[in-house]
């Protein structure tokens, strides 16, 4: 019966049908969902090509809507101003790092090496991609940087720590602002670096071990302002990272 034609009456009926019926309305949906999803994600991903190519301050609305091939006026319907697309951004951005960080981190039993991991992480990645390290850097200095990404993974590993007697620190939340200092000032340190040598692609390829072993030396002292020795952070903050995202 499925197979049969369907008469012209039926199929009259069927265009006809509103548009707002309950079948329709289901099936519309999902559909609509979808698109808006993507749309949205273009959005976003023509920013952050367009603040790695021009500097954040430098992009319009309406650079972001011709990059992302979506109406000016559409912009609005995703975002209140080009200030909540880069808040937007920047939690995109971070969330799924941290994501990631966690997924790593997952068969680690030693509260100190999940640290160290993260921190050497955060710090390669931020060497190798300078727009998303300015990005870091603005973020971790919003109010909301303790609520969320990777504030909030570095107190939870803080609490960790300090549960397990692996961390001793008098107080956890300096602590913590402690270590997100010394992070964005290593951060900033090295892309004022890489800015000012304006060198050549292969000999930044070359400076590679410098930055492993500048994210090593900054995962060690995170490590001793948690509390641990000298010589014990810097032979943790030295081991292989995990092969699988290395």
């Amino acid at each position: 019966m499925s197979n049969m034609p369907i008469s012209r009456a039926r199929r009259r009926q069927t265009a006809k049908a509103p548009a707002h019926s309950p079948d329709a309305s289901r099936a519309a949906s999902p559909r609509l969902a979808k698109r808006k999803r993507e749309t949205r994600m273009r959005l976003l991903d023509a920013a952050f090509v367009l603040v790695a190519e021009k500097g954040m301050e430098s992009v319009t609305i309406n650079d972001i809507t011709n990059a992302a091939d979506v109406g000016f006026g559409s912009f609005y319907n995703y975002f209140d101003s080009k200030e909540g697309l880069f808040a937007a951004l920047v939690e995109w951005l971070f969330e799924e790092f941290a994501t990631a960080l966690d997924h790593l981190a997952s068969g680690l039993s030693d509260p100190a090496e999940v640290v160290a991991v993260s921190v050497r992480h955060t710090l390669l990645r931020a060497c190798r991609e300078p727009i998303w390290g300015q990005l870091l850097i603005r973020e971790a200095l919003s109010t909301r940087a303790l609520s969320r990404g990777l504030g909030q993974r570095l107190l939870r590993d803080t609490e960790r720590g300090i549960s397990e007697r692996r961390f001793l620190v008098a107080d956890e939340l300096m602590c913590v602002v402690s270590v997100i200092g010394t992070v964005l000032a290593g951060i900033a340190a090295e892309l004022r670096f890489s800015e000012s040598s304006r060198m050549e692609s292969h000999r930044k390829i070359m400076l590679r071990p410098r930055e492993e072993k500048f994210a090593e030396s900054t995962a060690a002292i995170v490590l001793q302002a948690f509390g641990l020795a000298r010589m014990e952070a810097e032979n943790i903050a030295r081991r292989p990272l995990p092969a699988s995202h290395r």
